[in-house]
């Protein structure tokens, strides 16, 4: 599978989880301004990929993954989340991309929309989702005893029909 862009883009296996916690980990690192500790875990990710797929991008040689997105479907609708970018190259437009590549599996296969939750924390995110056509929804409380201040889930969602 590929993004439009060329972009070679495949389904993670249970051995790539400890490298999708160091990507998530080192692109969510702007977290640690309000939570304590690391965004995910390697329990969380295996779990993860009991329940849904994480979609990967690899670096030119193969060695470490440099984009992932977990999607897990539900019946017509996608959840996505934890799209992440290596830092180095955050701003190239490969979390675009990778957008792309998750909205091409999830039409494959019949989904009709994709749900996100974005943390109220991080105000950066909503733009780059509104220029990818999602809509706000409403919003859901953010309960994270390693916050270290107050927030809530703003609930985002894009139509694929």
């Amino acid at each position: 599978m590929s993004a439009p862009s060329g972009l070679p883009v495949r389904t993670a296996t249970p051995a790539d989880a400890p490298a999708i916690v160091d990507l998530v980990n080192a692109a969510f690192a702007v977290e640690k301004a309000f939570v304590d500790g690391e965004r995910t875990s390697l329990d969380e990710i295996q779990r993860l990929l009991q329940s849904g797929i994480f979609l990967v991008a690899d670096a030119e040689n193969h060695a470490q993954p440099i984009a992932c997105a977990y999607v897990e479907q539900r019946g017509f609708r996608a959840y996505l989340g934890m799209l992440s970018v290596d830092p180095s190259r955050q701003g190239t437009g490969l979390g675009r991309q990778m957008m792309t590549a998750v909205e091409r599996y999830c039409r494959g296969r019949r989904v009709r929309s994709i749900d996100i939750r974005i943390l109220s924390l991080r105000p950066e995110l909503p733009p780059f989702y509104r220029k990818l056509n999602f809509v706000e929804e409403g919003t859901s409380p953010y309960e994270n005893p390693k916050s270290t201040r107050p927030g809530h889930f703003l609930l985002m969602s894009k139509n694929l029909d």
